[in-house]
């Protein structure tokens, strides 16, 4: 017997908009301090009305096509009643039989191992909107006698705008539920419905996974889904992989032991312990006691579905990237895991390409200009963008956001390096430069004489100088100890610091050595 692991999941998605989901409070509590986002709606107050928040019902539908999803003529809100301390009015105004989309799918990549398809479809069944809790906070505090655990409630995020996506149990491991989050999290912010950043709290997930008995040939024993888990709360990718794994064993011993799951159950994760806990039994629809929200008017979405149109999608333009730019395709998965980070590579390449075409030695069409060099210019900038500029970002804690390198400037200093103007120990003295202050990089060259020096009649009195001075090393060069020309060029970098150009250097190394 074989056990395959059904995963589905329900992501809670914080949506980007200013004010709140059913009134006009901000919608940025979480960088304000506790409890002053709020008002009488947010909190519950008896005898308040709620309003619906019309970017927020946009951005639910542009998130739903972006999924494949079929938009319906109508929605409503409804009432989900349940009782915790972090829900002021004691029930949630979400969606239940009438969601803003339906059957949706989403074709995601999940390279790797431990990935069960490195190609899958997985089915959406529906998104819908709803409002969010409020936050609980556990702390330990000291008392007169002894310490104790105390729990309190800021209200900045009760009423917050969310869109709920419930899939398919698609997902046979782990590594594919992580590859469908992953996409997930970069169309939210492509099409910029959401920042989704796991750690903030804008993408939740509650992961559901039961087992299922298979022959030896892989046909199913069990005709129906067995009872399953759900994982709630899980706030990183890390925590959704570990937390999966944890179950398919945990779950695997009880079928090996003939004592498989009785009934659905929710559990929690213990990040620190690695472990899933036992919190109560699973909920259905009738203990939500579900009924329409008298206080909201149903939703027509024909004229506004009509209305939204969505970017390039991340799919595409990965493919577009490759195709394109001559990239690798683990490499433009990189720039459009953030899309102002693809949007800054393409502007750079952009200007790189206006440069070249005005260059006046330049031979050819535009068209066989540009294809005779887009392929080096493509990487070279890829690279010193993701591997170098990246790098010094994450140093400062700086982001795309606040980058002072404007295209233009990243562009010029593409330039330096591919004309050979700047070796790569100057160029990054300039990029750190220009990080910092914003300059232009040819002026930081100027400025603290970083040129590459590659003219014979500057190099040429250096060269003979360091052969008049090591002799030794001239004679045995001359005997056929050819490879200590390094030794040479090594002097020769050296006494320039760094800038002669080595190719320059080492042909007029060879041409007085011979002599």
């Amino acid at each position: 017997m074989k056990l395959l692991p059904v995963i589905g999941l329900e992501i809670h998605v914080q949506l980007k908009t200013r004010s709140k989901m059913f009134c006009s409070c901000s919608n940025g509590g979480e960088n304000e301090p506790p409890n002053t986002t709020i008002c009488p709606i947010c909190t519950g107050q008896p005898g308040v009305l709620p309003v619906i928040n019309e970017e927020a019902l946009r951005l639910g539908l542009k998130a739903a096509l972006a999924l494949g999803c079929r938009i319906p003529d109508r929605a409503k809100f409804d009432r989900k009643n349940y009782f915790y301390p972090d829900l002021p009015k004691g029930y949630q105004i979400s969606e239940y039989d009438l969601p803003i989309a339906i059957q949706g799918s989403l074709e995601v990549d999940a390279p790797g191992k431990d990935a069960n398809r490195p190609r899958f479809t997985a089915g959406i069944i529906r998104a819908h909107l709803e409002e969010d809790a409020a936050k609980l906070i556990h702390a330990e505090v000291s008392g007169p006698k002894d310490a104790h655990g105390v729990s309190v409630v800021d209200f900045n995020r009760a009423g917050t705008p969310l869109l709920e996506i419930v899939t398919e149990p698609d997902f046979h491991s782990p590594a594919e539920a992580k590859a469908f989050l992953t996409e997930l999290r970069v169309i939210m912010r492509t099409i910029g419905v959401s920042d989704a950043e796991m750690e903030k709290g804008h993408l939740r997930v509650d992961a559901n996974i039961s087992l299922r008995r298979l022959n030896d040939d892989g046909t199913a024993i069990d005709k129906i889904f067995n009872p399953k888990v759900e994982i709630k709360n899980l706030n990183s990718f890390r925590s959704v992989e570990r937390s999966l794994e944890f179950e398919i064993k945990r779950q695997e011993k009880l079928y090996r032991t003939n004592t498989p799951p009785a009934t659905d159950e929710t559990r929690g994760f213990n990040d620190a312990r690695g472990e899933t806990e036992l919190q109560r039994g699973k909920e259905s629809a009738k203990d939500y006691r579900y009924f329409p929200e008298p206080d909201l008017p149903a939703l027509d979405l024909v004229e506004i579905r009509e209305k939204i149109t969505l970017p390039e999608l991340p799919a595409a333009r990965r493919e577009r990237l490759v195709t394109e730019y001559q990239i690798s395709g683990a490499d433009a998965r990189i720039l459009v895991e953030e899309p102002k980070a693809a949007d800054y590579f393409e502007s750079v390449i952009s200007e790189l390409r206006a440069w070249l075409e005005a260059q006046p030695e330049s031979e050819g069409s535009r068209e066989e200009i540009w294809e005779e060099n887009r392929a080096r210019l493509s990487r070279l900038t890829l690279g010193w963008l993701v591997s170098k500029l990246w790098g010094m970002m994450a140093e400062r804690h700086i982001t795309m956001k606040n980058l002072k390198i404007d295209p233009e400037n990243f562009a010029e200093f593409i330039t330096l390096i591919h004309t050979a103007k700047i070796n790569s120990s100057a160029a990054q003295i300039i990029l750190s430069d220009m990080l910092d202050l914003g300059k232009d990089p040819s002026q930081i060259m100027e400025d603290r004489s970083l040129g590459q020096i590659n003219d014979t009649d500057t190099i040429a009195p250096i060269v003979e100088r360091l052969i008049r001075e090591n002799p030794k090393l001239a004679e045995d060069y001359r005997a056929g100890r050819t490879q200590l020309i390094k030794v040479f060029l090594g002097l020769l970098m050296k006494a320039t610091e760094g800038r002669a150009d080595p190719r320059v250097a080492e042909e007029l190394l060879k041409l007085h050595l011979d002599h």
